[in-house]
């Protein structure tokens, strides 16, 4: 196989999971309905969601119980085995069963189902089609529609545990949605990391007031503004009107390409080189919205203002990775 051969052969398999994705996506209906009402009312009663599977399945399983826990869905992973062994210790009677079979004949699962039943649980059945074993001892059927596998042979789970995957990730952030779950739940169930405090910490947190800034009026000159830049050990001073509003920034990067230029602006005001109407945020934002306005506007330097527009500080980019944030 050449190298065009095997990039050809890597996007007509793209190709095929993206229809699968496409069908899956169609056929969605009253299953995936029945099975978000029934979750609902399983964690409105205090339970959990079990997920399991076996195979492939197993793993999209576990990625898929993952998922439901961090975003605020209860869910514990059974392996279909263990649980036959023991494991079955960890179903109550509140729970309910997310079983993934794409044939709907995977034995394991299969031999689970009459053992759940004797605890009084639910079951829903992920499934290929409705007509197996699964899908008639299932409670609710969600039919996860494929056209074909990938595998040129019909028998390595690709596009089928892709959708799979999909319409699991589509119930967790439907069930995210409708159970009202937010950014503040999120950080409390992920407390460690750049994920966690980007989510806890608000801007006043992070960033720089008072001499750790270099704040000018509009009447102060180009000089003025790398001598405060200097002072405060920042890449921007930030000018403020007579009021104390943001009216513009100046970057190290705009003194460098005014410079580039040959002018001598050393004594001009610093407000003619400005940026007028910067990009800015406010001081009770989290941290990851920062995140997000430099990743948005490629910038390195960003203006705080509070909630009367006054200039309250100011955030680098380079201190973000000292505070854990990025």
């Amino acid at each position: 196989m050449d190298n065009e051969a095997m990039l050809a052969r890597a996007k007509q398999v793209m190709d095929i999971e993206i229809e699968g994705l496409r069908l899956a996506q169609a056929d969605l209906g009253d299953g995936f309905i029945k099975a978000v009402h029934l979750i609902l009312k399983t964690l409105e009663r205090g339970g959990k969601i079990i997920c399991t599977g076996v195979g492939k399945n197993l793993h999209i399983a576990e990625k898929m119980s993952a998922t439901l826990a961090s975003t605020g869905s209860t869910s514990v992973f059974m392996n279909p085995m263990q649980a036959m062994h023991g494991d079955l210790v960890m179903v109550a009677e509140q729970d309910v069963l997310l079983a993934l079979s794409f044939s709907g004949e995977s034995d394991e699962v299969i031999k689970l189902i009459p053992a759940v039943r004797r605890l009084n649980i639910h079951v829903i059945g992920m499934v290929g089609n409705v007509d197996n074993s699964l899908a008639r001892m299932s409670d609710v059927v969600l039919c996860v529609k494929i056209d074909k596998e990938a595998c040129p042979f019909g028998m390595a789970p690709t596009t089928s545990t892709t959708a799979t995957l999909a319409v699991g990730d589509a119930l967790a952030m439907v069930l995210l949605d409708t159970r009202k779950f937010r950014k503040e739940n999120y950080a409390k169930l992920h407390p460690s990391g750049a994920i966690g405090r980007a989510l806890i910490l608000h801007v006043y947190d992070i960033m720089r007031t008072g001499d750790k800034i270099a704040r000018l009026t509009e009447s102060a000159t180009v000089k003025d503004a790398i001598m405060a830049m200097t002072a405060a050990k920042s890449g921007a001073a930030l000018i403020a009107d007579e009021k104390g509003h943001l009216s513009g920034i100046f970057t190290d990067g705009d003194l460098r390409r005014q410079l580039s230029k040959g002018e001598n602006i050393l004594n001009s005001c610093v407000s003619e080189y400005m940026t007028k109407k910067p990009v800015f945020v406010n001081a009770d934002a989290y941290a990851v919205d920062v995140l997000r306005v430099f990743e948005k506007f490629k910038i390195d330097d960003l203006p705080v203002v509070d909630k009367n527009g006054l200039l309250a500080g100011y955030v680098d980019i380079q201190d973000l990775p000292k505070m854990k944030v990025m």
